[in-house]
């Protein structure tokens, strides 16, 4: 494989026929994908805060559902779950800042059904993510049932289970297997909905763009799952209120990454 030249620097190719190619960038250009994100939040506002508020709100219930049942074996996971399922859940600000970039109105209606503008792919693609999901919550009802036995612990005695020596193995084995599956998740979703959302590509030639960008930019998509990590730890820890507008900010910013890293060749036909 070898690497081209443009006027973005080196830029290292995914295929040797004609296909997204990755350029490398600096190690603090997420900060710079934020900035972009935020001015698109500010600009989209209502819309984009509508569906943070309903994202949110399915995370808070989520959680409320697991933490009434003493379902601890699911909690991780189900909390954990905006990790994985976020590049899937943020198709709808994908598509408001590509209008916004391309100068076209902001159709909420557009943005909501975006997705079908690349159906067959975003659809595979939705569903590997959810396989991984649900991967994480069968692997976790394990874990819990060979650490601690009763994957059923009453609401009342939830918290007092958490603070025994018994349940620490589990905590930190989940939670290393948990972060994981979310860096395994990151590295294949990084830039392959954006790039599914933009063109007209097939599942595996968008993965791999995804995979090749965290290989080219090691320091800088670390950086970047770091601070996707921090806003999602941040918004629930304060009861979900936070993610209403950070989910919003992290998808508008990741279109941002995604337009500053990939670059696309003329004869990739856009999507839709």
């Amino acid at each position: 494989m070898t690497t081209t030249l443009s006027n973005d620097g080196p830029l290292v190719p995914v295929f040797t026929t004609p296909s997204p190619a990755v350029r490398r960038v600096a190690m603090d250009r997420p900060w710079h994908w934020l900035r972009l994100g935020a001015e698109d939040l500010a600009e989209c506002w209502p819309l984009s805060l509508g569906q943070g508020l309903v994202l949110a709100g399915i995370g808070f219930g989520a959680t409320t559902i697991a933490l009434l049942n003493g379902w601890l074996a699911l909690l991780l996971p189900l909390t954990g779950g905006f990790m994985l399922l976020a590049p899937l859940l943020s198709v709808g600000f994908y598509e408001a800042s590509r209008r916004r970039e391309r100068g076209l109105p902001l159709d909420a209606r557009a943005c909501l059904l975006a997705w079908r503008s690349n159906l067959p792919s975003i659809a595979t693609f939705g569903i590997v993510l959810l396989l991984i999901h649900l991967f994480w919550v069968r692997l976790a009802t394990l874990l819990y049932a060979l650490l601690l036995g009763d994957a059923h612990a009453g609401p009342e005695g939830l918290a007092a289970e958490l603070l025994t020596p018994q349940a620490l193995p589990f905590l930190v084995v989940g939670t290393v297997l948990g972060a994981g599956l979310a860096l395994t998740t990151f590295t294949l979703s990084v830039l392959t909905l954006p790039l599914l959302l933009d063109r007209d590509v097939g599942v595996f030639t968008a993965v791999a763009t995804s995979v090749t960008a965290v290989r080219a930019n090691p320091r800088a998509m670390l950086l970047w799952a770091g601070l996707i990590s921090g806003a999602v730890v941040l918004g629930m820890v304060t009861l979900f209120v936070g993610l209403v507008p950070l989910l919003p900010l992290i998808g508008h910013a990741s279109w941002h990454a995604y337009r500053d890293v990939a670059r696309v060749p003329a004869g990739l036909k856009s999507a839709g």
